[in-house]
This record gives C-alpha cells, structure tokens and sequence, in this order.
C-alpha cells in the first residue's frame, strides 16, 4: 500500500498566473501517477491536488436536524455516552453506554429504519432494578468500568470470519482481582447478531493505552487488517494511537497516529472511520477537550464541568498519517448553554455515518452530558446531515479560479462530478497529458458548460462524454470554476 504524504495547503499565488502547489509530497514530474481507476475520488483534503489558482478547500459542517434520541430511561441517565451507529441491510443499529462511572453501567441498543425515529427492542437479556423488560444487551460484573464503559461493536467485513461472530467488539475492562491492582486493558467480544454476545477469550486482546474512551474498531478491507483506535498520550495531550491485528487476536504494538506537523489538541475521542462510498478514504470525528482552565467562563451559564468540547475534522490515505487541513470545529457548541460543560460528552460525534437518504448522509452527536449528574440534566442525541460526499469541497468564489490533479491513472468511459454551482456559476474541465499539456478535443474550450447541483453530472466535450481512449494513461484533470464546490469525481464504466 503506498505511504501518502502528509498534506499541507500554501496559499495559491493568483497575482503570477500560475498555480502554487498544495501537497508537500507533491509528485515530481515524471514520478509515479496515483491508480485510481473508476473508483469515487471524495475531496476530503490535497491528496489529489497538485496545484490551485483562486481556489480554496472548505470545509462544510452538518447541519443541525432533529433530536432523535433521548437518553431517558431508568438504566440510562445522565452520563449515557459513546454513541456507535451501524447499518445491517436494511435496519441501522445504535449501541451506547446506559449509566455511568457514577451509576450502573449497561450496553444498550436501539433500532431504526430511517435514522430519525429509533426505538428500544425489549430484549429480556438482563435484568434492570427486577425486571428484563429493556434493551440491555451486555452487562459487565462491577458497576462501573468494567466492560460497558464503552462498548464498541462493529459488522465484520472480514470474509474469513464465521458466522458466529459476523459482530465484533471492543470494551475497556479491569479484571484483576484486587482494586489497587486494577488497570485499564482492552477485551474482545463476539456475536452471530449484534444482540447475543459472549467473550472471544478471557485475556485482554490490547494492554498498551487508555481505554477509557470510545476505542474504535474495524476490518479494514482495503489493508485487509483488523485496526483499532484507542486514546493515548502525546506531548502531554490526550491522543489516538493505532493497533493492527490479522485475527482480532494478535495485535501490533500501537503506534500513535502522525497529524503532519499541525498542532496537538485534545482528543477525548477520535470516530475514525472509512468512508462508506470510498473506503480507501479514511475520515476522523474527534472530539477535542478544552480544559476549564483555559477559559474564562463569564458571561456562560455557571455549570459545573471539567472541561469545554466541540469536534473537528481529519482526513486519511492510509489510516495511520493524518491531514489537518481545518483547525477550525466542524461541530461547535452552539446557543445551547447546556452544551458548555459536561466536556466528556457534548458535541462528541457518535461512531458512524449513515446513507439517510439517496443524496444525504447522516452524523450523529451527543448533547448535554452531565458529568456531574443532575436530574433536571438528561443527555440526547442530534442528527446532522450533509449531502453525499459533502464533507469537504474544492471552491471558488465569484472572481474564479481553478485547480489541477496530480497525475492519475483511471479506468472507465465516463467522468461524474458531484458539483453545486450558483445559477451564475459553471465548472468546465480539462484533461491534461502528464505533463500539462491539454490534449487535443479535451481542453477548458471545448467542454461543455456545468452548472446545477448533482450528485454525479457527466462531463461533456464537444466531442460527447467518452473519455476510454485516455484511460490507463497519466492525465491531469484542470477544474476551471466559478462560484462553485466540487466534492467528488469519479469516473466511470
């Protein structure tokens, strides 16, 4: 698997003509071009940009939906936390942590079809104050951190694994004996349907870390690896670090992960993910922890807390080396005074993103988590959406402006964008040989004018829309744009 370069954005020199380049590990001329053949190519940061004139990246945020969930019942409360959400076939599974290191601890789930309304299956697995009418599925044998702290399924991907243990997850336990021996260690769970679960063994799978944060877990189909995320320590900061395993069983000693020379934060979590449309494309929800300390807190509704939250965005080529391209939040706390405080929970974006509908995705985060419960206090899950691939886009303002590819190698007939232009705006596209040269019936002058907003609008030239005759040889691609977002492209058979 090639090792990306860390990717750090210059500012374009626009005044010169000329582009300046985005990506300090740029390809030289003549180097080696990136495969991407008809696979979806989301613009999630410079991976794939060589050069930019009058374009920026930016950022776009969910917008905030409907609560769809509140953590109400009498086994969840005030400290409900460490959402993760799961789609299996036609039905999306939410498992989060009921109670806390202040109550009971239980993993529970609730069910959806739509991602809006969810419902609490009575599942009559464990009992609850005398009765089993609720949706705990896992209880572990102390109160408090000790396999429910944050549970953390995830669907197997892995073809080789049985169907006994198609779910998989990961929890923090402390099973020595005596207290003062205790420590954090991670152990694995399985089950045949995310309902029914039984340990993989006894011993911890990982011993090197935190724990007791939202570990994440998955198989990763593109490095054919189980990978896990866990908090660790770096420069005095709370951060992630990685593990690899090829059975679930065995594992690397974690590496913590390299954020390319941008700053250090708090990361309470990290929600890494692989993009479902791309998952070659590795996506980071942290939350990031501001310490009271550091905040003069007049003028906010006076609230007990340890801390202040909100979450950020990163992006990924192979899991491991990360692009901060956006040091600003992608999630802020808003006019809600109740999600100033309560640090360890508020804006913190659950594990998962969902297809809603055919153009949209959904984000989930939490909201007014009590670290220091009070009953007036409950916490509650909100939606945010995006459209498909709408994290990031490559845009340019009224003035105009235009970006240039590395080198690609592709496969297919057809190119897609998906684009949003305003009703003044348009996007052309160019196809360049490696070396920057448009080739003849493919240049800026000869495409046909975009505009609109489509998830996957074929580019045409005078010539029509059949680009095969230039596939498995470099190109660039030249976006030349105004008022207008690129998000993906992609092209196809």
């Amino acid at each position: 698997m090639r090792k990306p370069p860390v990717f750090r954005l210059v500012p374009a020199i626009v005044g010169l003509g000329i582009l300046a380049s985005s990506s300090a590990g740029a390809p030289a001329p003549g180097g080696d071009p990136l495969k991407i053949g008809s696979n979806l190519q989301p613009i999630v940061d410079g991976w794939l940009i060589e050069g930019m004139k009058g374009t920026q990246l930016k950022l776009h945020s969910p917008i905030p939906r409907e609560v769809v969930f509140r953590f109400d019942a009498p086994w969840e409360g005030g400290q409900s936390a460490y959402v993760t959400l799961l789609q299996d076939g036609g039905k999306f599974r939410m498992y989060y942590r009921g109670g806390g290191d202040l109550g009971r601890e239980c993993t529970c789930l609730a069910e959806s079809t739509d991602g809006i309304r969810w419902m609490r299956p009575s599942l009559g697995l464990f009992e609850h104050n005398g009765s089993k009418k609720n949706n705990i599925i896992w209880m572990g044998k102390r109160k408090a951190y000790d396999e429910c702290h944050n549970f953390s399924p995830f669907v197997d991907a892995n073809p080789a694994a049985p169907a006994s243990q198609r779910y998989k997850a990961v929890t923090l336990a402390r099973p020595q004996a005596r207290e003062e021996d205790r420590r954090n260690v991670l152990i694995a769970l399985v089950s045949p349907d995310g309902i029914h679960w039984k340990h993989l063994r006894e011993e911890p799978i990982i011993t090197q870390g935190a724990f007791d944060s939202h570990n994440t877990a998955f198989w990763d189909t593109v490095a054919k690896q189980y990978v896990c995320y866990s908090r660790d320590s770096q420069q005095g900061k709370k951060s992630i670090n990685r593990a690899t395993s090829p059975d679930f069983l065995h594992w690397s000693r974690a590496e913590l992960l390299d954020f390319g020379g941008t700053p250090i934060e708090h990361f309470y979590t990290n929600g890494i993910v692989p993009y479902f449309r791309a998952p070659y494309v590795y996506l980071g929800l942290p939350m990031r922890f501001v310490h009271p300390k550091d905040r003069d807190r007049i003028g906010l509704e006076q609230r007990k807390t340890d801390g202040f939250s909100d979450a950020v965005f990163m992006s990924s080529h192979d899991g491991l080396h990360w692009n901060r391209p956006f040091m600003e939040a992608w999630i802020r706390p808003g006019l809600d005074p109740k999600n100033w405080g309560g640090a360890h929970g508020n804006q913190t974006p659950a594990w998962g993103i969902l297809q809603t509908a055919p153009d949209e995705i959904s984000v989930y985060w939490a909201e007014h988590y009590d670290n220091y419960p009070a009953k007036e206090i409950t916490p509650q899950l909100r939606r945010g959406t995006l459209r498909l691939d709408g994290f990031v886009s490559v845009n340019a303002p009224y003035a105009g402006g235009e970006f240039v590819t590395k080198p690609l190698l592709f496969d297919g007939r057809k190119l897609t964008l998906n684009v949003s232009t305003s009703a003044v705006g348009s996007v052309k596209v160019e196809i360049q040989d490696a070396g920057g040269k448009p080739i003849t019936g493919f240049a800026a002058e000869d495409c046909i004018e975009i505009w609109g907003d489509e998830i996957a609008r074929t580019v045409a030239w005078k010539g029509g829309t059949d680009v095969s005759k230039l596939a498995g040889r470099p190109v660039r691609l030249r976006f030349v744009m105004k008022d207008a977002d690129i998000y993906a492209f992609r092209f196809v058979p």
